[in-house]
């Protein structure tokens, strides 16, 4: 039987699934990823995938046809590593997989957003589409484009991290050097600076706002505006049919997409009244692992 590996290497978790080449998921697994940690002088990480693959090779009896490996940070051309993830996860900036799993074994590497994109229209709330923006909402705001079928990686690689958007020229800067990018004005890294540390975490936000708190729904109405504008403006650069809201900020659910949607209805641009429709990621912590091995089989241009 042909299988297909996808690996999704995070900063304290690996997910690992495998697919048969029409998607329907064979196995999964969950490994930690060991950041600092060494193995027979190589990242712990390393260690962790390959006995991942082993056991998946021995329960489906051979190795997988090929595999991807999603990770943070800008993939090299040729999809063999990640070729800058600098301050974390020790040991992965080009490190070159296919060596390093010593198998004769395709492996393909690609940005994690970039992957999870790919899941969504592989299996997910994208499939069938052609123009798709994928964010991601978490400790800060991921992206990924599809536009017209390819997904854009840009120059170096750093097409999608729309997070970086300013939305506010006069607002601190992202961890890129971006003043007010909209992870600032969303992500979970900034509640604390946004309502004065009264909150630390979104969802205690959005519990307080929930629960009739004045001071924490102005502040979510505010971020909530903030990410309207952005996505207005992502609409009008480059027109998807969708736009894809995953991370944990999105399992808010209709908290995060009816203000969403109300504050679109002022800002959209739609010709002869078309909308661009806003949807819930639907693969979660998974989606990942599933466009790894979708990449490995069949490339995006």
């Amino acid at each position: 039987m042909e299988w297909l590996l996808g690996i999704d290497l995070g900063g304290t978790e690996i997910k690992a699934a495998a697919f048969t080449t029409d998607g329907a998921r064979l196995s999964s697994r969950l490994a930690p990823t060991r950041d600092g940690e060494s193995e027979n002088g190589r990242p712990a990480f390393v260690a962790e995938v390959a006995r991942v693959l082993d056991d998946m090779t021995r329960e489906l009896g051979g190795p997988p046809a090929r595999a991807g490996v999603a990770a943070p940070g800008l993939a090299a051309r040729d999809g063999s590593c990640i070729a800058f993830m600098p301050g974390r996860l020790h040991g992965l900036e080009n490190l070159h997989w296919q060596q390093a799993l010593a198998q004769p074994l395709p492996v393909s590497v690609l940005n994690d957003a970039h992957a999870a994109l790919l899941g969504e229209l592989w299996q997910g709330a994208a499939r069938g589409r052609r123009d798709v923006v994928l964010l991601t909402l978490g400790t800060g705001v991921g992206g990924a484009i599809v536009s017209d079928g390819r997904l854009l990686r840009g120059h170096l690689g750093r097409a999608g991290h729309l997070g970086h958007l300013t939305v506010d020229h006069h607002g601190p800067p992202t961890i890129a050097g971006t003043p007010g990018g909209i992870e600032v004005a969303i992500g979970n890294a900034t509640v604390a600076d946004r309502t004065g540390g009264r909150f630390t975490m979104t969802r205690d936000l959005a519990a307080a706002a929930l629960d009739g708190d004045s001071f924490a729904r102005g502040i979510w109405e505010e971020s909530v505006h903030a990410l309207a504008a952005h996505l207005a403006g992502i609409i009008c650069a480059l027109d998807p049919e969708i736009i894809v809201i995953g991370g944990g900020i999105a399992e808010l659910d209709d908290f995060l997409f009816h203000p969403l949607r109300r504050h679109l209805d002022t800002m959209e641009w739609r010709p002869r009244g078309h909308r661009v429709e806003i949807r819930k990621a639907a693969l979660g912590n998974w989606a990942g692992a599933h466009g790894a091995a979708w990449n490995a089989f069949s490339p995006c241009p």
